[in-house]
């Protein structure tokens, strides 16, 4: 056994490594540039926290998404594995305690975001820190052609000064030829070790079908394909209306989006785990994280935003490679509101200039002021405080997060934290002096370990419980020994939140570029015209138009979509031969007869359609049998 199974095994219980992935491992242990391209279900993380493991010193985690690195932080946390990360929402001081944590504290992980890497305060620490490893996440959010540009990722290369002999890996589920490019080029990775698992799912089977009856259809989808599913909407609102529908046709099914609690969130995700529910529905929001190898099939009520987000998404069935299904429903509206959308995309240049003014007034920040500050944000006050249309507002936000001045940051629910800020004697003296704290600093350390190394997340409802009291009476001892300079208590926040990278700027110094502009709006519009290309054509196999998109332009039909099993050799002929030998046998539904002819849905109809004109079959309430 090898050390880096040995870690594999005693970390994450497995055996073996997937594909490509000790191929990566490898590449980063001995030092090299690595850019490397797994499909999502290739096991990202399981690629650098091998190699940063089995090295003396940390690795420098940098992702974009706030919820996707607690949620990696928390299972490194759970297999003893000391990790920490800094984001919008922590204070200062708590900042500051976890670098010099990561300095002196023996930890393998600092997970950041992007946006961190250009603090002073992050470059003054992170030459002290005995860095093995810089891992970059999502690392096509690099490119301005890839789906998600963030202007920050330019700048991660810059820390190669401060830590020059450190390799880097750059690390993405999906990516077109020309964003591989950009990732190499502009993270400066020197000759780096490419390693790709092709785009190519043998065992996912890609169906489009086009219906006003999208429920129906789904309701068949879980009906007639057994085990669990995931089922995609574009809204909040719809996760609940959709798990409720399917509830009622006795599916068990839940809801799932970003602006549920923490607690809940884990909850359904943990039901849906284990099987007690079977379908759950959900926003692009569930998927980070998740690793259930059996999901069988995923469904998308909406045309998505772009092929790498479907690609992605899609691509969390049949991991444990058995068949799977990823099937996309659409109609003439999503055809048309996938338009609108990517022309609401880009307001005009000066209402986002306007909106960047009305937020600054908005979080009080003066001419000058708010560089690195973090501030609570409420979208829906802010567009009707300043009369904007709430969509104009939000893709306003968007462009100038995309221009480098703020980032808006998804809705997360961040838990409250303390610090005791006094060693244990100057904490047992005042305890001496202060006997009506006494017992509730006692039931605060029995409860909750590390709170003089780290600041410690802490439940207030869970505390009134055990003392016996209510919650007001638990945030007022918290409120008092925080003003006593005792401890430093962060309450919890829920919700997105602005963070300016630059600070206010004044009109004539907000400078937006209408060559960049329109370039952007063009790569948009070609993203969602593949989008539409993909859906609407019916002469060209499914997969060979997602690995077409993704630069694999030499591979074959698949023979398992809905357009190549619509193409296959069957004639009319054979298709009624075989309905009139299923029918002598049973009764038939037509999706049942779908399934054993390996034929698309359409084709099938119209030969049962035309034999019922000619006598031979009759339909009753979508049941066939022989006249």
């Amino acid at each position: 056994m090898t050390e880096f199974h040995k870690i594999l095994k005693e970390n994450w219980g497995y055996d073996e490594f997937r594909p490509l992935q000790l191929d990566i491992v490898k590449s980063a242990y001995s030092g090299k540039d690595t850019l490397a391209l797994l499909p999502t279900g290739g096991g990202k993380s399981i690629t650098f926290q091998i190699p940063a493991m089995a090295k003396e010193g940390i690795c420098i985690v940098v992702t974009p998404l706030i919820a996707l690195m607690k949620d990696q932080v928390e299972n490194l946390q759970k297999r003893k594995i000391k990790t920490a990360a800094i984001h919008s929402g922590m204070s200062m001081a708590e900042i500051s305690l976890t670098l010099d944590n990561c300095i002196y504290g023996d930890y393998k992980f600092l997970y950041v975001s992007p946006e961190r890497l250009e603090t002073k305060l992050f470059r003054e620490r992170l030459v002290k820190m005995p860095v093995n490893l810089v891992a970059i996440d999502e690392a096509h959010c690099i490119s301005q052609w890839g789906f998600d540009f963030r202007p920050s990722y330019l700048k991660i290369a810059d820390i190669r000064e401060l830590i020059p002999d450190i390799p880097f890996l750059a690390l993405t589920a999906s990516a077109k030829p020309k964003v591989q490019q950009d990732i190499i080029e502009f993270l400066k990775l020197d000759n780096p070790t490419v390693i790709k698992k092709s785009f190519f799912r043998d065992n996912l089977v890609y169906v489009v079908r086009e219906t006003n009856d999208k429920i129906g259809q789904l309701v068949k989808i879980c009906n007639s394909v057994k085990g669990t599913g995931i089922v995609y909407v574009s809204t909040r609102k719809r996760t609940k209306e959709v798990a409720r529908m399917l509830a009622q046709q006795r599916i068990r099914a839940d809801y799932y989006h970003g602006g549920l609690s923490n607690n809940l969130r884990a909850d359904k995700q943990d039901r849906w785990q284990r099987g007690s529910t079977r379908v759950i529905v959900a926003t692009n929001a569930f998927g980070m994280g998740i690793d259930k190898p059996d999901v069988r099939f995923v469904v998308h009520l909406n045309l998505p935003d772009s092929l790498e987000g479907y690609y992605q998404e899609a691509g969390r069935g049949g991991r444990d490679e058995l068949k799977s299904y990823a099937v996309l429903l659409f109609n003439n509206t999503d055809l048309a509101n996938i338009n609108k959308k990517s022309e609401q995309m880009f307001p005009e240049i000066d209402v986002i200039k306007r909106v960047y003014q009305s937020l600054c007034n908005y979080l009080n920040i003066p001419y000058g002021g708010g560089k690195g500050m973090s501030f609570d944000f409420n979208i829906n006050e802010f567009a009707r405080n300043f009369k904007f249309d709430l969509i104009t507002a939000f893709y306003s936000l968007k462009y100038l997060q995309t221009e480098g001045y703020l980032v808006m940051s998804e809705e997360v629910a961040n838990p409250s934290r303390v610090h005791f800020v006094v060693d244990r004697d100057a904490l047992y003296k005042y305890q001496v002096a202060n006997t009506r704290f006494d017992a509730f600093i006692k039931l605060l350390l029995r409860s909750y370990t590390g709170m003089f190394s780290v600041y410690t997340r802490i439940n207030e409802d869970d505390l009134a419980k055990r003392a016996g009291v209510t919650v007001e009476v638990i945030y007022n001892y918290l409120n008092n020994l925080d003003k006593a300079g005792i401890i430093h208590y962060i309450p919890r926040r829920t919700g997105p939140q602005i963070v300016l990278t630059y600070e206010r700027l004044r009109p004539e110094s907000l400078l937006i570029s209408k060559v960049d502009f329109d370039i952007r709006r063009k790569a948009e519009q070609e993203r969602v015209n593949s989008v539409i290309e993909y859906a609407t054509r019916t002469d060209k196999c499914r997969s060979e138009i997602l690995l077409s998109y993704f630069g694999e332009t030499e591979s074959n039909e698949c023979r398992r979509c809905d357009v190549c099993i619509d193409t296959s050799d069957l004639n009319q002929k054979d298709i009624e031969e075989h309905v009139i030998n299923e029918l002598k046998e049973q009764v038939c539904e037509a999706d049942y007869l779908v399934r054993t002819l390996k034929v698309t849905h359409k084709k099938l109809v119209l030969v049962l359609d035309d034999m019922i004109d000619r006598g031979l079959i009759v339909n009753n309430n979508g049941e066939y049998s022989l006249s």
